[in-house]
């Protein structure tokens, strides 16, 4: 699974082959946009079976909106630039600032301890919430278990019989790390990097402890509202995507093979803090220039948010941000993100001058790294 796009799981079970299923043709590239071998990475992605394709990139030179594919196909409607998805695990960028913003009010320390803030919650099987920081849930040195790889919660929410019995249950965080501490740590804190979606959970709920807010309170006030991000949400147990918006398509199953599910409803829940969030394109581009501009943290902790663990195939992960030096030498910072029928890229180069958003509305296929290349490093 990439740790790049496939962060909560959606597509944890789900081989990356090609859709044999025909696709509509993708529009012709503007052979003055600039964008031109952006434009040839989404046609190929969508070739060989995304199902559609929504874009935005901003640079000095201005913004492109581009789209490939389909956003439906009962009717066959393409794609709009204007869409709303799932970003999944984009989310933890969102949760991880609002740590480090209550960090620099001097209202918690990355230092302390999970077990300080959240008693006893972080225990069984080896866990031991008095011996993992802060720190170590936004950059994955916990060891905690993650909690989507426990195979009866895949059973029952990303494969068929479960997804279409369970789509609209809510889950709360605590029940889900609760799943997680049902199995034994992957390694001691601190001595190893793994990617666990339980360490976001964890972190929402430390969000909660220190202010007395649901994190989702706290992201709208502190980043939303501030930024200007109308097309941004936290949807909690609503099931329902705010328009406008394309299908969302998923096998729910090991392989690309068989049916495909519009999976568009559903009670996210299941991804709460790891990964709940529905954004667009333009909102995501906005808010990743925004933080690495520094409009959202202060020095010391955007610094200490770019302090990355080195990851094999990614370069680093830092403080709920990954990091990225690409072909052509270039450095982008942002997240992936994975969710049913959705997988999202949000990038932004050190200066946030040029930023890079997009979206595949299908999550069995796609090569999200080609996109990135392409814009950063194409001509």
């Amino acid at each position: 699974m990439s740790v790049r796009t496939g962060l909560v799981a959606a597509t944890a079970l789900v081989a990356a082959v090609a859709l044999a299923a025909p696709v509509a043709a993708a529009a012709p590239a503007a052979p003055r946009d600039g964008h031109g071998a952006t434009r040839e990475a989404m046609d190929a992605n969508v070739k060989d079976g995304v199902v559609g394709i929504a874009l935005q990139a901003k640079d000095t030179h201005g913004v492109w909106k581009a789209t490939a594919g389909k956003g439906d196909l009962r009717t066959g409607a393409p794609r709009t630039a204007h869409d709303r998805f799932r970003a999944g695990s984009i989310t933890k960028t969102f949760v991880a600032t609002v740590l480090l913003q209550l960090e620099s009010e001097g209202r918690l320390s990355l230092d302390d301890k999970v077990d300080r803030w959240l008693p006893r919650l972080v225990r069984g099987n080896g866990h031991d919430g008095r011996r993992v920081t802060v720190r170590q849930l936004l950059n994955h040195t916990s060891g905690i278990f993650n909690y989507t790889a426990d195979e009866q919660l895949q059973r029952d929410v990303f494969l068929a019989d479960g997804f279409l019995k369970n789509r609209y249950r809510t889950h709360t965080p605590e029940q889900l790390v609760g799943i997680a501490m049902q199995h034994k740590p992957d390694f001691a804190p601190g001595t190893d990097w793994n990617y666990s979606n339980t360490n976001y959970l964890l972190a929402g709920l430390v969000i909660e402890k220190v202010t007395g807010n649901p994190y989702a309170d706290e992201v709208r006030a502190r980043i939303v509202e501030p930024l200007g991000l109308r097309g941004t949400k936290l949807p909690g147990t609503s099931p329902g995507l705010p328009g406008p918006h394309s299908r969302a398509y998923s096998k729910l199953a090991e392989t690309a093979d068989g049916k495909t599910y519009d999976v568009t409803r559903m009670n996210a829940s299941v991804a709460g803090a790891a990964g709940e969030i529905v954004s667009s394109a333009e909102d995501l581009n906005r808010f990743y220039a925004a933080l690495l501009r520094g409009r959202l943290l202060p020095k010391k902790q955007l610094d200490a948010m770019k302090t990355t663990v080195p990851v094999e195939n990614l370069g680093g992960y830092g403080l709920g941000l990954t990091e990225q030096k690409l072909s052509c030498g270039v450095r982008v910072w942002g997240h992936g993100g994975g969710i049913h029928g959705s997988i999202s890229e949000s990038v932004t180069t050190e200066d946030g001058r040029h930023s890079l958003t997009f979206n595949f509305n299908s999550d069995w296929t796609g090569d999200s790294d080609a996109i990135v290349e392409a814009e950063f490093c194409g001509k």
